[in-house]
């Protein structure tokens, strides 16, 4: 017998979205571009308006990103939604237990990363500081990093997709909101006087229980859908 449900809670998008937001890509490329403002003794007034330049550039790609593959996915005929579960399922799965090995064997085998010559190209465009190509570089970190470190906000989609409307539209909103947190928290400790070491070591010293956090909760997300898709756990 199924069981029937409204999903994902809010709970779900709350828990991945603060899993999927103590993100290394985002969250070092903000670090660089912020040693660089102050290496070239920016304003704190300019820093804050060029960080928060690169927070609503993160914020509004991934957003858009996120309602574009809500709005395909919603469009499928439903024979199709049922297999895409599977299949999508089937590859968070295999992403959660890639990240799980990287809290055990970091950098060993395959790891879900963006891919060398891209982040070279990252730093390159941390050290535009107009606040066009700050924007750029946001833009840019979200394009790169959805493919390579996306599977928390793919499950999500996923998830929404399966019965969206105007509240679900606001979870995709929230999540997006809660992902960018971060990297606000960490402007604004900046701008009042913290240290970027002390930020770079925090970053560095949790980035095992990061990887080891998102390939649980895509393990268990991966189920999820694919339990949704067999017919376990309907929509109501």
């Amino acid at each position: 017998m199924a069981v029937e449900a409204y999903l994902p809670t809010l709970t779900t998008v709350v828990v991945t979205a603060a899993i999927d937001s103590i993100n290394p890509c985002a969250i070092g490329v903000l670090i660089l571009m912020l040693s660089v403002l102050f290496a070239a003794r920016r304003s704190a007034k300019r820093i804050l308006i060029l960080g928060s330049v690169y927070i609503s550039a993160v914020f509004t790609v991934y957003l858009l990103a996120g309602l574009g593959l809500t709005y395909f996915f919603a469009s499928l005929p439903l024979v199709l939604t049922e297999y895409l579960s599977i299949v999508v399922g089937v590859f968070i799965i295999g992403a959660g237990l890639i990240e799980i090995k990287d809290f055990f064997w970091y950098g060993r085998w395959i790891s879900l990363s963006i891919p060398y010559d891209l982040s070279k190209k990252l730093d390159v465009y941390a050290s535009r500081t107009t606040v066009l190509g700050i924007a750029f570089l946001g833009a840019f970190v979200s394009a790169v990093e959805l493919p390579c470190t996306g599977a928390p906000y793919l499950a999500i989609i996923t998830l929404l997709s399966q019965y969206f409307d105007f509240t679900a539209f606001l979870m995709l909103v929230l999540y997006n909101i809660i992902f960018v947190l971060p990297l606000i928290i960490i402007l604004l400790l900046v701008i009042s006087g913290k240290k970027l070491q002390e930020i770079q070591k925090w970053k560095q010293a949790s980035r095992p229980y990061m990887r080891l956090f998102i390939g649980l909760l895509l393990v268990a997300m991966g189920w999820l859908l694919m339990l949704i898709a067999n017919g376990t756990i309907n929509f109501g």
